[in-house]
């Protein structure tokens, strides 16, 4: 869509939706679009960083970071920054200190938009805009693309450049993208790769060849329900139904158990977070606290009592699990599960204490694997639930072109939400 075309449906919607923490009307680059969104962890020249927080990051970066920069030289158009959960911690999408988002497939009851990429995926499944930046340190780009029914894809590390991107876990951290539709997250994906001076250190991402892939003869490796754990049996019964799907592509689906179950990633997972985001936020938290959603603060604070040599065995144990689940995967050409074991709740039924969304999307994290939630379908409530496929290490190209497989035949056919009930409400 055109810049102004972005603009006019952020005005028309917005107000209630709230994905935006800020419009740049007129839109930032030159050129007729596609238009984008950037979540507010990432640096804006001259704009106030926010990081989902009172007291902000960046008061003003002295430039874009990198991603957003490599956007605006191919013509896309910045329209705006979308909401964040506070310093990216947190899968639910809430956020105490400055607002959370609303689900667009429910304009009556605020229900969790997912996290941390909370608006980014708000802004796209509303319509919006065509894509939005995001960040995904245990599935924050993953989770709110399928509890809100977008394309949610996330690379492995050294595709992409953090420069001007706040961490949260470093071992962790990779940017990815948003978009309502698997060709559109390809080739932003596309625009933003390819080497920094820095962690960056892969060539550009092909989109056009991966777009272009014939899957047929795949062989797929996809988790039972029952080794799933506890999964929402509306999610549970469009997951196996995805699957039915997939396999009219000619691809192979074969029902495994893997040699070290996907929740066995989601406790180290947590710790690196915990422990790594103490150490980068620690005087950031002591100094404004008060200020801060206190679950959030109490997350950090679990990172307090990880010793440097806790994290140094964490690090270690990390190296193992990934060098033998790469070897298990190298039998197939990707994994499929869930990405959610439920669908978006109210936000007034939400424990912050526990974070279900993630349980099946920090493993792609913890074992750097590239992957990609794709929408398939709409449980019996409205609600959206999402295939995840995760890829062999550094296998971009076989994730997309399996997800744009999938997208063909899953019969969601871009569906977005019903706006009506939230036009010209603040």
């Amino acid at each position: 869509m055109s810049p102004d075309e972005a603009l006019a449906r952020i005005r028309r919607y917005d107000g209630h939706l709230k994905a935006l923490i800020r419009v740049f009307d007129p839109a930032l680059g030159e050129g007729p679009g596609p238009a984008f969104a950037i979540k507010d962890l990432f640096d804006v020249k001259g704009v106030p960083t926010g990081g989902g927080a009172q007291v902000p990051l960046a008061e003003s970066p002295p430039a874009h970071a990198a991603v957003v920069q490599k956007l605006l030289d191919a013509g896309w158009r910045a329209v705006g920054k979308t909401h964040t959960v506070e310093l990216a911690y947190g899968g639910w999408g809430t956020n105490r200190a400055v607002g959370a988002p609303w689900n667009p497939w429910d304009a009556k009851v605020h229900r969790a938009p997912g996290g941390s990429s909370s608006g980014s995926a708000v802004a796209v499944a509303a319509g919006l805009v065509d894509a939005a930046l995001g960040s995904d340190t245990g599935g924050s780009v993953r989770i709110p693309a399928a509890v809100c029914g977008v394309v949610g894809l996330k690379p492995g590390r050294g595709l992409v450049s953090l420069k001007g991107v706040h961490p949260l876990a470093p071992a962790l951290d990779t940017v990815g993208v948003l978009a309502r539709d698997v060709a559109t997250a390809a080739r932003m994906l596309a625009v933003i790769s390819g080497p920094d001076g820095a962690a960056a250190v892969r060539k550009s991402f092909d989109a056009q060849a991966a777009l272009g892939a014939d899957v047929a003869g795949r062989r797929l490796a996809a988790i039972p329900l029952e080794h799933l754990g506890e999964v929402d049996a509306e999610v549970g019964r469009l997951y196996l139904a995805a699957l039915d799907r997939l396999r009219k592509t000619g691809v192979t689906v074969q029902m495994v158990r893997p040699p070290k179950a996907l929740d066995e990633s989601f406790a180290p997972n947590g710790m690196l977070m915990a422990g790594e985001g103490w150490r980068i936020w620690r005087e950031r938290i002591e100094a404004h606290g008060k200020l801060m959603d206190p679950w959030i603060v109490r997350r950090f604070e679990v990172g307090r009592d990880i010793s440097d040599e806790r994290l140094d065995q964490v690090h270690a144990q990390r190296a193992q699990d990934q060098t033998q689940f790469h070897a298990w995967l190298a039998g197939y050409d990707a994994l499929l599960t869930p990405t959610c074991p439920i669908p978006g709740p109210p936000i007034d039924e939400i424990d912050e204490t526990i974070s279900p969304l993630s349980r099946l999307t920090r493993a792609a994290n913890y074992l750097d694997l590239p992957g990609i939630s794709i929408p398939c379908g709409l449980t019996r409530q409205g609600m959206p639930a999402a295939l995840q496929i995760l890829g062999r290490p550094r296998d971009e190209a076989t994730v997309v072109a399996l997800g744009a497989a999938f997208e063909a035949v899953s019969g969601w056919n871009g569906r977005r939400p019903e706006m009506s009930g939230f036009e010209g409400v603040a």
